[in-house]
């Protein structure tokens, strides 16, 4: 029926870029500076290809306007130019392109040799087979939703529990999930899931790579599939993968009704997002949309050949982030997952390349001001994994305000401290109480701190106490890929193991890190499935891996279901006492663990003592008691009103005896009452008097709570 139609063709308008549907008809227009001619192409049903010439250029946006085109109608472009990679240009209108700015996208790549713009057994010659049949299509798409009443829930970073989690991974052995919903949006906001999250005291999910992305063709011919998905293709499409009902633009609706569900349920939605790179690789990569439209304009090259890009990501390329054109595709991306698809918040992959505007990272560079500076995107939560693989990328603690950060230092010194690696209370002190040593100078606050001890990418938090090396064969690559260096213990054997003793330590040591991260200063993140033991058989890097290996296991035995009941206590703990979530850092200097005349935390050795110079110095230390006062917290709530709180004693010890500490004096409290209990599965709550000595097991965490006396 669209054929028709195509002997209309309108002026139409250069903005907004993309594909934009108004009830009548649909606007076109992409960008392209290079280019001498572009052809709009449109597909029926049986693929019979339609095309037609763009006419309109307004500086270098080439538009037109096609009345009747409806939603699900296919589309690419095909770009007329110049291909001289000597001079970085590389338009190739053999290749069929996506647009940069679909909305949806049908189908996926197949590994083809007509994806590449030479020849296989000779580079050096052009391949202009038409790639039709081994790309994927750009999709017009409905923009109408019914959003009823739907608002985020905008959670304070200081009241936050972050969930990082994996949209087919959550639902695809959840027995309660219909098989059909396994796997996509709708199973990932299936009752079920939301009701594990809202037991467990979750506040947002982060989920993993959902713009759509390309399954690498080298992974499919070794019988892989890139689960992860950090190689994505469109910025403004959800991966249609993850769509249970069609692809045709129901991708679009089936995740606005998952972020309406999450909405409903009080939690909010944080997507991991890839703007440092994209899945077209290196000068040896397929051509599939930007390099063929203007790879000048898209990515960095090296300026002494512009054959080759300029990568920071590993990859193969990067993006180029002082071009107008990628700040303006980042911006109107990021828009219009806030405005369009309701969600609220993102975390950036590798964002120390989103700083390099030229070769150094820059905390001013253009990327920042513009985000600063706009009345959408500056109001979401901004989290930062604040390194790449370039010169100088490791910037923990390097990003403007506005911005949070993984803290890769946490991870590092709660693993260590864990693992029973000397000299490092001092780094423990710092990291527990909210990282001042990384955040104050910027003027930022303690939740500038994503804490977190496990994430995607490494060992799941079961695997960390149970391998000392990594396992990786099943990826093909002789175990050489993924992190050596895990600051992993396997508590005496590595892997699975039928020794009681073995399996209990490993019990405690999971419940140990849960404790430390809940009850840390700054935002807590949990790795999904930690809660309850999830295991990748030592696997720490399992990005190809789409199947039971890194799908959640629902089906618990007695220790998981367990992990899982310490979990929900303790983050109902957390949510409970706003002195393990303040909103300022305590006063003292970040090297004494922030202890000052205010007494608003106070460090005392095992025999009860104030720690001293010395004590943080010695090299063998591993053991503390932290007295957090809940009558000095110099800091309103959000409606002004005074914060009391209970007084805390938390006592850590991470040595492999147990140790007798003595409490502090009664001016602290005259009695204390036991609220958590690492060493036990199951909590006998006692009481104990000021000045007294309480055995307190080794590596474990006992939490006692002041009791104030009656009247």
């Amino acid at each position: 029926m669209w054929k028709a139609w195509v002997m209309q063709k309108w002026p139409g308008r250069p903005y907004p870029l993309g594909a934009t549907f108004d009830g009548s008809g649909t606007n076109f227009a992409i960008f392209s500076s290079v280019s001498d001619k572009v052809e709009l192409c449109l597909f029926d049903e049986d693929m019979t290809e339609e095309r037609i010439a763009l006419t309109e250029v307004d500086a270098h946006v080439w538009h037109a306007y096609l009345p009747g085109i409806q939603p699900r109608q296919r589309y690419g472009y095909r770009v007329h130019g110049p291909f001289e990679p000597h001079h970085g240009h590389r338009c190739d209108p053999s290749k069929l392109l996506l647009d940069p700015y679909a909305k949806a996208i049908e189908g996926q790549v197949v590994s083809d040799p007509s994806l590449y713009s030479y020849q296989f057994d000779n580079p050096a010659e052009r391949n202009t087979s038409d790639n039709v049949d081994a790309t994927m299509l750009s999709v017009v798409v409905n923009p109408y939703f019914d959003w009823g009443h739907d608002y985020p829930p905008q959670h304070e970073y200081h009241d936050s529990i972050i969930y990082e989690t994996h949209v087919k991974g959550m639902s695809m052995l959840h027995p309660d999930v219909p098989e059909e919903a396994r796997g996509t949006y709708a199973g990932m906001a299936h009752p079920a899931v939301i009701q594990h999250l809202t037991d467990l005291g979750i506040t947002a999910v982060e989920l993993m790579p959902v713009h759509q992305f390309v399954n690498d063709t080298h992974l499919q011919d070794k019988g892989l599939t890139n689960y992860w998905g950090y190689n994505t293709i469109g910025f403004f499409a959800p991966h249609n993968g993850y769509a249970s009902t069609g692809q045709r633009g129901e991708q679009v609706q089936e995740f606005k009704a998952m972020v309406k569900a999450f909405h409903a349920a009080n939690i909010e939605v944080i997507l991991d997002v890839v703007y440092n790179h994209t899945a077209e690789g290196n000068h040896m990569g397929p051509t599939l949309s930007f390099r063929g439209i203007d790879n000048a304009s898209y990515y960095r090259l090296v300026d002494e050949d512009r054959r080759h890009y300029f990568d920071t990501t590993g990859t193969g390329n990067s993006l180029l982030m002082r071009s107008p054109a990628v700040l303006q595709l980042i911006m109107d991306s990021l828009r219009y997952w806030v405005t369009e698809m309701h969600v609220d918040g993102f975390r950036f992959d590798l964002a120390s390349t989103l700083a390099r505007q030229f070769h150094e990272v820059d905390r001013l560079s253009a990327f920042f001001d513009i985000v600063h500076q706009d009345p959408v995107i500056s109001q979401v939560k901004l989290i930062a994994e604040p390194w790449d693989l370039g010169d100088g990328g490791y910037q923990v603690g390097g990003f403007p305000p506005l911005w949070t950060e993984w803290n890769g230092k946490y991870r590092d010194t709660v693993r260590d401290f864990w693992r029973g690696e000397p000299g490092t209370l001092d780094q423990f002190a710092s990291r527990f109480t909210g990282s001042s040593d990384l955040y104050e100078h910027s003027g930022r606050r303690p939740v500038a701190s994503i804490n977190f001890v496990t994430a995607h990418d490494g060992f799941t938090l079961r695997d960390l106490v149970s391998y000392n090396e990594k396992h990786n064969e099943a990826n093909g690559e002789n175990n050489q890929d993924g992190e050596s260096h895990n600051r992993s213990w396997n508590c005496g054997v590595e892997g699975e193991t039928k020794d009681k003793a073995v399996n209990a330590l490993r019990a405690r040591q999971q419940r140990n890190f849960l404790t430390t991260l809940v009850l840390s200063q700054g935002v807590p993140m949990i790795s999904h499935g930690d809660e309850m033991g999830r295991t990748q058989g030592g696997n720490n890097n399992g990005y190809c891996q789409d199947n039971e290996l890194t799908w959640i296991d629902w089906d618990l035995d007695p220790a998981e279901q367990s992990l899982l009941n310490f979990t929900q206590k303790l983050i109902e703990l957390h949510h409970n006492h706003p002195i393990f979530h303040r909103r300022r850092f305590f006063a003292g200097a970040p090297e004494h663990g922030g202890e000052s005349e205010i007494g608003e935390i106070e460090w005392f050795t095992p025999a009860g003592e104030h720690m001293a110079e010395t004590d943080w110095n010695t090299w063998y230390a591993r053991s503390v008691m932290i007295f957090l006062n809940g009558k000095a917290i110099p800091e309103p709530d959000e409606r002004g009103r005074e914060i009391i709180d209970d007084s805390m004693l938390m006592i850590f010890n991470g040595d492999a005896n147990p140790i007798d500490f003595t409490l502090p004096d009664a001016t602290h409290a005259e009695k204390w009452k036991t609220v958590l209990d690492t060493a036990v599965e199951r909590l006998k709550s006692r009481t104990h008097l000021a000045g007294k000595d309480l055995t307190v097991e080794a590596r474990s965490i006992v939490l006692l709570k002041a009791i104030e006396p009656e009247g």
